[in-house]
C-alpha cells in the first residue's frame, strides 16, 4: 500500500509518500511544493494543482492522508490553508484516490501517544517507525510523513 500524506499550505504544501507492507514502512520520497508570496493566489493555487497533479502521477499513490483543518490561530491564514486544502482534495479525487483527514492532535496522538507533543517529539517517533535514508528538516515535510504513518497506525491499512 502507498500513502501520501499532505501538509497543506499556500507558501509550502508538504508531501512523504511511505509504502506499507507487512508492518513495515519506508518511505519512498518526500519534499515540499513552495510558492513565491510574490504570485497572486490564483497563480499559487495553480502552481500546487499542477506540482501536486505530477507527483500523484510518478508515484501512484493508493490512498491520501491529509490534515484537517481543526483550529487555526491565524485567521489571516485560515482562508488560504482552506483553498490550498480544497485545491489538493480536487486533485486527489481527480485520481480517484481515497482521502483520510486527521486533525493534528489525532496525528500526534497516534504517533507519539500525547495528542499535544511537539513537533519534535513526532517527528523522532516517525523516525523510529519508517525505514528512510534521508528525513527531511523541513517541519512541512516531516508533518506530511507524520500524516501517511497516522493512517497507517489509526487504520492498520
Amino acid at each position: 500500500m502507498r500513502i501520501i500524506g499532505i501538509d497543506p499550505g499556500t507558501a509550502i504544501v508538504g508531501y512523504g509518500i511511505v509504502d506499507y507492507n507487512e508492518n513495515e514502512s519506508r518511505l519512498v520520497t518526500s519534499g515540499s511544493i513552495q510558492t513565491s508570496k510574490n504570485l497572486s493566489d490564483d497563480k499559487r493555487l495553480a502552481e500546487i494543482y499542477s506540482d501536486l497533479s505530477e507527483i500523484i502521477k510518478k508515484y501512484s499513490p493508493d490512498i491520501a492522508s491529509v490534515e484537517k483543518i481543526f483550529f487555526f490561530k491565524n485567521q489571516k491564514t485560515v482562508i488560504s490553508v482552506a483553498q490550498s486544502r480544497g485545491v489538493i482534495l480536487s486533485v486527489l479525487a481527480q485520481n480517484s484516490i481515497p482521502v483520510y483527514e486527521y486533525t493534528p492532535m489525532e496525528i500526534k496522538l497516534s504517533v507519539t501517544g500525547y495528542g499535544k507533543a511537539s513537533k519534535n517529539d513526532v517527528a523522532e517517533m516517525v523516525k523510529k517507525m519508517i525505514i528512510y535514508k534521508h528525513f527531511p528538516k523541513l517541519d512541512d515535510t516531516a508533518d506530511a510523513i507524520a500524516m501517511a504513518v497516522c493512517h497507517i497506525r489509526t487504520c492498520g491499512v
